[in-house]
């Protein structure tokens, strides 16, 4: 996972701030200008969106978005999605989700170059998180779309209520690094498993975006149509088999494959379908997030 930034730049530990001398060299502000060559899509997405740090944020040990869904409305509460273990409470357990649950995490909101700080946006709730299925994180802000974007000028990114096809040219855009990576969807994985967590329908990117710790978050954006279709969160760093920040791939017969170096997102069209208007996250009935467990 690559979110929380340990001695190594990709460890998870519960300790925040213990970031590496590598990740330390690139200051964020010399990594926006270093954005990865586009790796090349299919025929068919020759018009490209412009991708840049609109709606983009960072958070203490991660990278984030603000987003909103097909039923989201401007005076709703604005939302920011990041990953589960990007929780500064600590990571979910497998099987474990959460739910409305009271939160002040801050978020410093970029400008479209990455290179200045626009302002600080508040979380009043936790509407949904979990590391089950999925590795996604959903805040509530204090502020709705409207004001923000009056405030600031900034829209929210929208989610994608679609599965992307592999082959979509992607941009990864983290908000921590101030950094965009360039590449495509190489493939979707039947499951991802890393030490305790399993994820379904993972998509794992093209060799010319091999995040780094700090990226966790980050949305993943269809350049062909600037709608966010996954979130990163992480990466097989060592070419260990099924460990911690080393995912190994389990295919509908069980057989494992280990791809050292590549790196994953995973899928949030199960994410847009679940927003309701007013800003809530649905569980339960259609939607398809995991739900918490009943007492």
């Amino acid at each position: 996972m690559l979110g929380r930034l340990g001695t190594t730049g990709l460890t998870i530990g519960f300790t925040i701030g213990l970031v590496s001398t590598a990740l330390l060299a690139v200051p964020p502000a010399a990594a926006a200008a270093r954005t990865a060559p586009e790796a090349g899509g299919p025929a068919g997405y020759a018009r490209q969106a412009a991708v840049d740090f609109t709606g983009i944020v960072a958070l203490d040990n991660c990278s984030g978005s603000l987003v909103r869904g097909p039923r989201s409305r401007d005076g709703d509460p604005a939302l920011v999605m990041t990953n589960g273990h990007c929780l500064s409470t600590g990571m979910p357990g497998a099987g474990e989700v959460i739910v409305d649950r009271p939160s002040a995490r801050t978020f410093t909101l970029l400008d479209r170059t990455g290179r200045r700080n626009l302002g600080t946006l508040r979380a009043d709730n936790l509407e949904y998180a979990t590391m089950t299925g999925t590795d996604v994180a959903v805040y509530r802000l204090d502020a709705s779309y409207a004001e923000i974007r009056r405030r600031y000028g900034v829209p929210a990114l929208r989610l994608s209520a679609a599965r992307p096809p592999d082959g979509t040219p992607i941009r990864v855009v983290s908000g921590y690094w101030r950094q965009i990576y360039a590449c495509s969807i190489d493939g979707t994985v039947h499951r991802l498993r890393e030490a305790e967590w399993t994820w379904a329908d993972s998509i794992r990117y093209t060799s010319a975006c091999r995040t780094i710790g700090g990226t966790s978050g980050s949305p993943v954006v269809d350049a062909s149509t600037g709608a966010v279709v996954a979130v990163n969160n992480t990466g097989n760093e060592d070419g260990e088999r099924c460990t911690l920040n080393n995912p190994c791939e389990v295919d509908r017969n069980g057989r494992v494959t280990v791809r050292p170096g590549a790196s994953y997102g995973q899928q949030t069209y199960a994410l847009a379908r679940c927003l309701a208007p007013g800003g809530d996250v649905a569980v339960g009935g259609t939607c398809a997030l995991p739900e918490p467990a009943r007492t």
